[in-house]
Formats: structure tokens, sequence, C-alpha cells
């Protein structure tokens, strides 16, 4: 069963420690993060007419931000609904069941992806169960577009700035989940080689901007 040891006190308002260290009891190929294995709805790939945006002016000012629902990524043929992560008891960040494998999830401690702040979407690489989700994360390309759509159906378009594979042991933690006037969005899973317990060595973190 992945979990991942991103520290967070409940108290504060931006985690204070994350490492995603996920744990896969004798996994031959050994995996990160994810979740639900059932079919996505096809991806969203442009804004249309008859698809509303998070920035729509139909939208009346006082109603709350929609949750996520949705997360795509065209141009790796990703297509994923999105579950809600939050801290389990010992403050660490959630990660997706390895048996839900091909689900991404939304960390709900962040910012709602298209508002303000930083916005964290993790995922499984591979789990015991095989490929997950994010396996082709690693082939993202700066410029790429990540759609996320939320539950009233409006679509939020984010373009990809840069990627980084970092040590889990020097998880960059105010660099993904610290506060930020921008609206953006952070993708992250497991990556690089695998240590003598078979759990992988590092991360790989997306970085994306609202369009």
């Amino acid at each position: 069963m992945p979990r991942t040891h991103h520290r967070l006190r409940r108290s504060a308002a931006h985690p204070k420690h994350v490492c995603l260290a996920l744990i896969l009891a004798l996994a031959p190929l050994a995996g990160c993060m994810t979740h639900a294995t059932e079919k996505p709805a096809p991806a969203p790939s442009h804004r249309s007419a008859g698809t509303p945006s998070y920035r729509s002016s139909a939208t009346p000012a006082a109603e709350q931000p929609a949750a996520p629902t949705q997360v795509a990524i065209p141009s790796i043929g990703v297509t994923s609904s999105l579950m809600r992560l939050s801290l389990n008891a010992d403050g660490t960040v959630e990660v997706p069941p390895a048996e839900k494998g091909m689900t991404a999830g939304w960390y709900t401690g962040g910012a709602i992806p298209g508002e303000r702040g930083a916005a964290v979407v993790i995922g499984h690489n591979d789990t015991r169960f095989g490929r997950a989700v994010f396996h082709d994360l690693k082939k993202i390309a700066k410029g790429a577009d990540i759609v996320i759509r939320n539950e009233r159906g409006q679509v939020a378009h984010f373009t990809v700035t840069g990627t980084e594979s970092v040590n889990k042991k020097a998880f960059p933690t105010k660099k993904v989940y610290g506060a930020t006037n921008g609206r953006v969005l952070r993708l992250v899973t497991c990556d690089g080689a695998f240590d003598a317990q078979g759990h992988p060595v590092n991360n790989l973190i997306v970085y994306a901007t609202l369009r």
C-alpha cells in the first residue's frame, strides 16, 4: 500500500515537511501513487462555446469555487477522475490507494485549481498492480496543456512551465505547497531508481500556471 511522508501540520496554512515515500510491498515494479481504475471521459482538449471556463463571467461573484473532478493531459494521453486527498492521522499527505492506480488525487489542503495559490495533484507512476495514471508523466514537455474540469463542468487550462526530478529527502516543500500569489498547479509522482527496499528514490514534479 503506497504512502507518502509529506508531513504537514494540521494547524498550519502550508506544509512544513513533505516527502513522498511510497511503500510498495514486494512489488516487482515499484510505483508511486494513484487511484481509481475506471474508464475516464474524453479529455477536453480545447475550450468550446458550450464549455464554461473557470473565469466565466456567468459565474456569480459570491459563488464558492467548485472542487476539481478530472485532470487531462492530452499530449501524453492522460485522463483521470480526481479523488480527494487530505492528511493521514500522523500528519502525512494521503496518496490514492495502490489498487486504484489509474486515478489521480487532488490535495484538499492546497488551492482549488484555478484559484489563487498552489493546487497539487498526486498520482502513481506504477503500483504493485502494474502501470498507473502518471506512468508517462516524464514525457510531458514545457508548454504542454493540462486541463482541470470541476464539478460544475467548468474547465481551467494550465501551461507547463517546467519539471524537475528531486530526491525525496530533499523534497522542495515550500516550492510545491507554499503560498503564492499566482494561480498555479503542481503534479507529483515517483521517479528515478529504486532503493534496496524497492522504493523509488525521487519525485517528479511538474509546474504549470493558469492560462
